[in-house]
């Protein structure tokens, strides 16, 4: 359900607040008469929609095509060498790269009777030479914290809380894993609840390096609360990056998916099942992380993250983490009661519980291989949790995680 457009102005009061100076969190709590008396001018407003209107442009690139989305979505078709990516000051005048030769095994594009977002369902589809890419509207902008931080993460690390299993000690070129996808409840539209795959290099509060992928469930980002498919990167501890193409970086090569995109079949509690395998792999001689997705018996490559995006992962990953993550911003006082997966303890199992199976860290030989020795990170062990298992003739190495938040051993 998307979230109401009459809420907008606030917003951009809101955002009018900030440029001025005044905290943002204190103005979420007044009512709307003494929130107004916070603002300047009718001029300010126009010259901060003017603002905004400028950052969509840069955002929006022109389409040959356009498809109206089941959800709401403007899914604008770019040609491939007009994309966000090649603004970026390191890519400039650069074209997507050809995959290296060991991925050219993956399929571009196929056609299919099952569609794994909502944009396709139609049928449509965007032609040969261009990427789908989700647009970007004023009152996406209007939602976040700031124009500035449009597109990025939560600076504040204490409000975080994960169920996470991590192979480090070593170096990595790539991970893979089968992410079971649900829709969990957020208590907020402004907290967020994630399922992924990531890998890291360097030191956290100093020069971390990231690359992110998996499904979300973020309203303040999307305007809804459907679960969505998902990338993250930051080559300078969060400072810099974004979620999906919504700032220069990624180089997107495929036409069958929109990064940000909603994903069409979702997990329900003892019913149906799905999930998705994502692979990411550094290429040897390019130094690129190439992002790829495993839907029905085929695989496909999305695109990659140019090496030059990064200091700490041009040498590959120091750490591989599979799990859940949310926001816990505490909005009624207690602990939040946004739900990580399913909503429901690793203890439940198969069909109840969320679950990565298929594990696999990619060594410097391009060997897939399971987890040698796992380290744990449950931040909060009475709001959510997770439980490992070893093997599986089917599952590999797989974990179980999440839980509902607030209740009765989560105050």
């Amino acid at each position: 359900m998307a979230l109401s457009s009459s809420i907008s102005y606030l917003f951009l009061y809101i955002f009018i607040a900030v440029s001025s100076g005044f905290p943002i969190n204190s103005l979420e709590t007044k009512d709307h008469q003494s929130v107004n008396q916070t603002f300047r001018s009718a001029q300010q407003i126009y010259k901060l929609k003017k603002m905004i209107a400028t950052r969509l442009q840069e955002i929006n690139k022109p389409a040959i095509k356009t498809i109206q989305s089941p959800d709401g979505d403007i899914i604008d078709c770019v040609l491939t060498h007009k994309q966000p990516a090649f603004d970026h000051p390191l890519l400039k005048g650069e074209k997507p790269m050809d995959p290296p030769e060991n991925l050219r095994r993956y399929n571009q594009i196929r056609n299919t009777s099952d569609h794994f977002q909502l944009w396709s369902l139609s049928g449509e589809s965007c032609p040969d030479g261009t990427i789908p890419i989700r647009r970007i509207t004023e009152e996406d902008m209007l939602r976040a914290h700031s124009i500035n931080s449009f597109g990025r993460k939560f600076p504040n690390a204490s409000i975080h809380e994960y169920a996470v299993i991590s192979e480090g000690n070593d170096k990595f070129y790539g991970a893979k894993g089968a992410i079971n996808v649900w829709t969990p409840n957020l208590e907020s539209w402004r907290e967020f609840s994630v399922a992924q795959l990531w890998l890291v290099a360097g030191t956290p509060g100093k020069d971390l390096n990231s690359i992110e992928a998996g499904w979300q469930v973020y309203g303040r980002l999307y305007g809804d609360y459907l679960s969505r498919f998902f990338i993250y990167w930051t080559g300078d501890d969060y400072n810099n990056g974004c979620y999906n193409l919504m700032c220069p970086g990624f180089v997107q090569t495929n036409r069958k998916y929109a990064l940000g995109g909603a994903i069409t079949k979702t997990s329900t509690y003892k019913g149906k099942q799905y999930s998705i395998t994502l692979k990411v792999l550094k290429d040897k001689q390019t130094g690129n992380w190439w992002l790829g997705v495993d839907e029905y018996g085929s695989e496909y490559l999305i695109g990659y993250w140019p090496s030059k995006l990064f200091t700490q992962l041009k040498n590959g990953a120091d750490e591989v983490n599979f799990g859940g993550e949310i926001v816990n911003l505490k909005t009624t006082g207690p602990h939040t009661s946004t739900s990580m997966g399913s909503g429901h303890f690793p203890e439940e199992g198969f069909g109840k519980a969320a679950y990565i199976r298929n594990m696999q860290v990619i060594d410097t030989d391009y060997n897939l291989k399971a987890f040698k020795n796992p380290s744990h990170r449950v931040t909060n062990l009475y709001c959510y949790s997770m439980v490992e298992r070893d093997s599986d003739p089917n599952w590999g190495h797989y974990i179980f995680f999440g839980g509902p938040g607030r209740g009765e051993k989560c105050p």
